[in-house]
């Protein structure tokens, strides 16, 4: 049996080594990772026994080859210790990890940072902020009894929302940041001025409890669709839940058509919608709806031109029925 590369000394009856000590000198041509290894467990027992990190130092000595540890293991500078030690995202960065990473300047816009891309850039930001001014201008105009302006107003925000993404995609100017201010911009707008728009249209029709509750559930709902979206993986065929823009899009064409129902049923209308963008079913998009056969749409023309408002509200509650019926047909191919 080959002898163990350590002197055992016990202490006890214990079959474990007593403490530090029993361990020898090791080769000094072990690897880079080996050193690293067994520089960090002497750190991590000084940290356990309670002793300081400056402390590491007073147990090396040196001899004619240079600084040599406890372990008979050459000494590692600072930097080379620091290089391959993971940093764990519960104890955060150490001061001069701030200290470099404040200093480090993160691109709005990757890529090539030419002159055109730069333009580009901004026409498409310009859309999104024109979707967040014109949601202002709804509340603003809500607020002053102008509902049905501020419709107006939600129904342009629906559009310059589909636009910024679509310039985007196009220019080849798409950016992380250029979608975090789509999706606070998207909350200002349908999460914030879409609610305000309705309770205004809903104020005398039913109680004005009633109508804050539900409105605040709409803004509750679009705030949790917008936050889960981006944090989502993105599906090209459906959405998961309806999208607060085609969500904020039906609401401001509901205020500006009136439809003659109650108002106990516009609430409920509304509450629905609100579930509806916070739930799990498949909806399909728009792209998709688009491409269907031109027959299928020529049902709805007609019932716009001669019943808009029923033709509006069986299409509503058709694509709302439309996501469970997908979902149970997933279900069973699954």
């Amino acid at each position: 049996m080959p002898r163990a590369p350590w002197r055992r000394r016990r202490t006890s009856d214990s079959p474990r080594p007593a403490g530090r000590r029993w361990a020898g000198r090791l080769r000094r041509s072990g690897t880079f990772a080996r050193q690293v290894l067994l520089v960090r467990v002497g750190r991590r027992e000084q940290l356990l026994d309670g002793t300081s990190a400056l402390d590491v130092s007073d147990r090396y000595y040196h001899d004619a080859s240079g600084p040599i540890d406890a372990y008979g293991v050459g000494r590692l500078t600072a930097a080379e210790i620091e290089s391959v030690v993971p940093v764990s995202p519960a104890i955060g960065p150490s001061d001069a990890v701030d200290a470099a990473g404040s200093a480090i300047s993160i691109p709005l816009l990757p890529g090539d940072r030419t002159m055109a891309r730069r333009i580009k850039f901004a026409v498409v930001n310009a859309c999104t902020l024109a979707s967040l001014t014109l949601g202002l201008l709804a509340i603003f105009q809500a607020m002053q009894g102008d509902v049905r302006i501020a419709a107006y107003c939600l129904i342009a925000c629906v559009a310059f929302d589909g636009l910024d993404g679509a310039l985007a995609r196009r220019m080849g100017v798409a950016s992380p940041f250029g979608a975090q201010m789509d999706s606070l911009a998207d909350m200002c707008s349908f999460g914030l001025a879409a609610p305000v728009v309705v309770y205004a249209s809903l104020v005398g029709s039913v109680s004005t409890a009633a109508a804050a509750v539900a409105c605040a559930l709409v803004a509750a709902c679009a705030a949790i669709r917008l936050a889960r979206f981006n944090v989502s993986p993105k599906d090209g065929r459906f959405f998961c839940g309806v999208p607060t823009t085609m969500a904020a899009a039906v609401l401001a064409l509901a205020v500006l058509i009136g439809l003659p129902v109650s108002g106990a049923l516009q609430v409920a209308g509304v509450g629905l919608l609100a579930f509806a963008m916070v739930s799990s079913f498949p909806y399909a998009k728009l792209a998709r709806l688009i491409k269907l056969p031109p027959w299928v749409w020529l049902a709805p023309v007609i019932g716009a031109l001669i019943e808009p408002r029923l033709t509006f509200a069986l299409l509503v509650v058709g694509y709302l029925v439309s996501g469970p019926l997908l979902w149970l047909r997933q279900r069973r191919t699954a």
